[in-house]
């Protein structure tokens, strides 16, 4: 038995599928960007760098998986190829933000409005994924669990990779 099967989680992911794979990242980066609203002001530098570090890491992985997994799959299961090109152009603004905020510090001119603007965008795009994008999806008779257990190994393979190069992942 490997200890990777036994790694605790909110909900077991080895049940999940893939939508609900994708609603606990959103739910886990919606915390962090409501964490830092309220408390931007009281952070040191030091835990507001590794808040953004992890949140942007966070986000690096969840669109990876939805642009290499999910949307792929979901543009063969749906008519609507509007809601997944508005995804795809959300995510290109999500990722220009991370890039900046990747090569800034705390304290710098427009980093914590960075970081504003970037939930800001975040939320605006799961509130779309998930009212309009998941009951299509779940409506198309996907098989969300094989997607489910694809993401998954994905999504632990970009983990590792990125905490062992310092959180820049393999293309």
């Amino acid at each position: 038995m490997t200890k990777r099967s036994h790694k605790s989680h909110e909900q077991n992911p080895a049940e999940m599928d893939a939508i609900e794979l994708l609603m606990q990242d959103h739910k886990k980066v919606q915390k962090v960007f409501k964490e830092f609203e309220k408390s931007k002001d009281d952070l040191g530098e030091a835990e507001k760098s590794e808040m953004v570090r992890q949140c942007c890491m966070d986000l690096k992985i969840h669109t990876q998986l939805e642009e290499e997994i999910f949307y792929p799959a979901a543009r063969e299961a749906i008519e609507d190829e509007e809601l997944l090109d508005e995804a795809e152009v959300e995510h290109a603004s999500a990722k220009q933000l991370i890039d900046e905020l990747e090569s800034m510090e705390p304290g710098e001119e427009l980093y914590d409005a960075r970081f504003t603007v970037l939930g800001e965008y975040v939320n605006h795009h799961i509130k779309e994924e998930e009212h309009s994008l998941f009951p299509e999806v779940k409506k198309a008779k996907l098989d969300l669990d094989e997607l489910g257990q694809q993401m998954l190994q994905m999504k632990q393979k970009l983990q590792g990779e990125m905490q062992e190069s310092g959180e820049h992942a393999a293309a």
